[in-house]
């Protein structure tokens, strides 16, 4: 079973800094692609962040490319968003995502519980 525990999470400042981690078991992680993605209230649910294990690609969202940071731990089947420089529209549920195709998309395949980010002005 495909398990993604996503935590970190928190209320933060802003300009302040948070690290999320996902914890992922039941399959390959080297073999998926695995990113984060959020949801901000009444918000559609945006890619946050995304490692293609296809071709080696990470990607990031506009908004966050020079602030945030996405990294693996293979060795863990771990995957950590370093957030730098919070601002309050960075409010959302941030969510783990896995596909087993290797590619990063906005219809991953497994789902972690989200984790609440809160960066007040």
């Amino acid at each position: 079973e495909v398990q993604l525990q996503a935590s970190g999470g928190g209320l933060v400042q802003a300009g302040g800094s948070l690290r999320l981690s996902c914890a992922a078991s039941g399959f390959t992680f080297d073999d998926y692609a695995i990113g984060w993605f959020r949801q901000a209230p009444g918000k559609e649910r945006e890619q946050v962040s995304c490692i293609s294990s296809s071709d080696g690609s990470i990607n990031y969202a506009n908004s966050v490319w020079d602030r945030f940071a996405i990294s693996s731990d293979n060795a863990k089947n771990s995957v950590y968003l370093q957030m730098n420089s919070l601002k309050p529209e960075d409010t959302a549920v941030y969510y783990c995502a896995a596909a087993s195709d290797g590619w990063c998309n906005a219809g991953m395949e497994y789902w972690g519980k989200g984790t609440q980010v809160t960066v007040s002005s």
